[in-house]
């Protein structure tokens, strides 16, 4: 079993930047790759990105592409989204999820474990 607790969100002004923590516990963390989701209102939940158990492979939805940067601490079990130059389009709760095991990629499949998720708000 795993937890994951999201913080790190808030309100933020378009162009600025945010950086969210997500935090796990369980024994499976580091052999996990770990995923960032996010549900605007009204929306369906989207892929925003993933990083793979050793952090040698990255992927990113086309949205964010250039702006985000996932990174983790398996040492700390914690996983990270850098996001930059934010926009409004980007208010939504972001969410943290675990993956597949000793994956050598990741994309937007095969997540099981989820947190409750953290706010974010971009003002224009």
């Amino acid at each position: 079993q795993v937890q994951l607790v999201e913080s790190g969100g808030g309100l933020v002004q378009a162009g600025g930047s945010l950086r969210l923590s997500c935090a796990a516990s369980g024994r499976t963390f580091t052999q996990s790759s770990m995923g960032w989701f996010r549900q605007a209102p009204g929306k369906e939940r989207e892929f925003v990105g993933c990083i793979t158990y050793n952090s040698r492979s990255a992927s990113y939805a086309d949205s964010v592409k250039g702006r985000c940067t996932i990174s983790r601490d398996n040492a700390k079990r914690m996983v990270f989204l850098q996001m930059n130059s934010v926009k409004p389009e980007d208010t939504a709760v972001y969410y943290c999820a675990t993956g597949g095991w000793y994956d050598n990629t990741c994309d937007s499949h095969g997540y099981d474990y989820w947190g409750q998720g953290t706010q974010v708000t971009v003002s224009s």
